[in-house]
């Protein structure tokens, strides 16, 4: 059934190529723009959810599609973050410091992980009736909040950034990844009596 808040989830998911190509564009803004696009595909998060609750236009469709397009857009984001050359500040006049690419692959590493974690948790629980044991806390609002905005920031960072911001971005990407694991143990602890339960033989 398509519907607004369908649509906005839609719109999250098609514009990722549009995302993608804007971010290598060989042009001064293009990391900007592509932080632009990104913050705008968070802003439709929140609207199709707010729409999707006070219209009551909620569907299995956007139930399933919502959480996909999240789970796209910020792997996605993520690749593109760690894939890029490393990052360099002005210490001094003519001098440079680089701070390695790789450092982003641990938080990244953690970030995926349990999305794909808790994706396969939620979706066993949903088999055996029990989806809203794990559903979305307050903690996992909160560490999306601080992984868009994260990623928001290293987006737009670029080989000469102001170091603050980087320092600013890594920073942010690591609270992210804090709460990331923190908010998979709730959900986890959430549903530990029934992954410890023995199987009903038939």
């Amino acid at each position: 059934m398509t519907n607004l808040p369908n649509i906005l989830t839609l719109v999250r998911i098609l514009v990722i190529p549009i995302f993608v190509v804007v971010f290598y564009l060989p042009f001064s803004g293009a990391h900007l723009a592509a932080s632009i696009i990104f913050a705008i595909a968070g802003i439709t998060d929140w609207l199709d959810g707010y729409f999707a609750r006070s219209m009551k236009l909620s569907t299995r469709l956007g139930a399933f599609l919502d959480p996909v397009a999240d789970k796209l857009i910020v792997s996605i984001a993520l690749v593109m973050i760690v894939g890029e050359s490393q990052f360099q500040y002005v210490s001094a006049p003519n001098s440079f410091v680089t701070i390695p690419a790789a450092v982003l692959v641990i938080p990244a590493a953690i970030i995926v992980s349990r999305e794909i974690v808790v994706s396969a948790l939620r979706e066993w629980m949903a088999e055996i009736g029990k989806r809203t044991s794990v559903a979305v806390s307050w903690l996992g609002k909160v560490k999306t909040l601080v992984q868009m905005i994260a990623l928001i920031v290293l987006l737009y960072c670029g080989p000469n950034t102001n170091a603050v911001l980087i320092f600013l971005g890594y920073a942010l990407i690591y609270v992210a990844a804090f709460l990331t694991i923190w908010s998979m143990v709730i959900y986890i602890k959430a549903a530990w009596s029934d992954l410890i339960a023995h199987s009903e033989k038939p």
